[in-house]
C-alpha cells in the first residue's frame, strides 16, 4: 500500500513527464502494477500488486468493494443535495452513484463509492455546483490508510491480504457460496427425512 501525494499520476510512465507513483517505490517493486487509479490531484490509499486475480476482484463493480474518501468542498455543504448523489447522476452514459455520505463538518464529508468511473467524485459534485478542494482515499474494503505518511509505502500483512481476498470474493461469489451451502443443507434434510420414513 502507498500513500499517494497530490501531484503524482497513477501510471508507470507519463507522456507529460509528470511524477508517477512508481517514482516513490524502490526498483525491486518494478514488477508491480497499481490496482485502480487516483487522479493526479487526489491523495491517499492506492494498492500495488503482481496478483491479477486480486486486482480484478478489487476493481470489478460486481464485487461491490467499498472505497471511502474524505472530501473537502469549496463552500458549506447543503444536506438536502445528498439524495441527488445517492440516486445518481449520469456520467459517460452511466448512472454514477454515491453509496453513502456523512457530514464531518461544514465543508467536509465522508463518501463511500462502489463504482470506478473516471474522476467520479469531483465530477458528481461539480454537477451540483460544488468544487472539491481536497480528496483523500482513506479505505479500500477492510484496509485503511491509517497514519502512513504522504509518499510512503509499506507491505501488507498476511492478515490484511487475506482480508482483501475474502472481501474480494464479493456479493456474486458469496451468493454462490450461500446457494451451495443451502443446497447442501437441503440435501442432508432430505436424506434424514427418508431415513425417518424407513424406520
Amino acid at each position: 500500500m502507498l500513500h499517494k501525494p497530490a501531484g503524482f499520476v497513477s501510471t508507470r510512465k507519463d507522456p507529460h513527464a509528470r511524477d508517477t507513483i512508481f517514482d516513490l517505490l524502490p526498483k525491486k517493486f518494478s514488477g508491480l502494477f497499481n490496482i485502480g487509479r487516483l487522479d493526479a490531484q487526489t491523495e491517499g490509499l492506492i494498492l500495488l500488486t503482481n496478483d491479477g486475480d486480486l486486482a480484478q476482484r478489487l476493481t470489478h463493480p460486481s464485487y461491490k468493494i467499498d472505497k471511502e474518501y474524505e472530501v473537502t468542498l469549496d463552500r458549506p455543504w447543503d444536506p438536502a443535495l445528498a439524495s441527488k448523489l445517492s440516486k445518481g447522476i449520469f456520467l459517460d452514459g452511466k448512472r454514477a452513484r454515491i453509496q453513502q455520505l456523512h457530514s464531518r463538518g461544514p465543508k467536509r464529508l465522508r463518501v463511500i463509492l462502489r463504482q470506478g468511473i473516471n474522476r467520479q467524485i469531483r465530477r458528481m459534485f461539480r454537477e451540483i455546483a460544488y468544487e472539491v478542494k481536497q480528496l483523500v482515499r482513506i479505505r479500500i474494503g477492510n484496509l485503511r490508510l491509517g497514519d502512513l505518511p504522504h509518499g510512503h509505502w509499506r507491505l501488507l500483512t498476511k492478515l490484511e491480504l487475506e482480508g482483501l481476498r475474502l472481501r474480494g470474493r464479493g456479493a456474486v461469489a458469496a451468493g454462490a457460496d450461500r446457494g451451495r451451502q443451502k443446497a447442501g443443507q437441503l440435501g442432508k434434510a432430505e436424506v434424514n427425512a427418508v431415513r425417518c420414513n424407513l424406520t
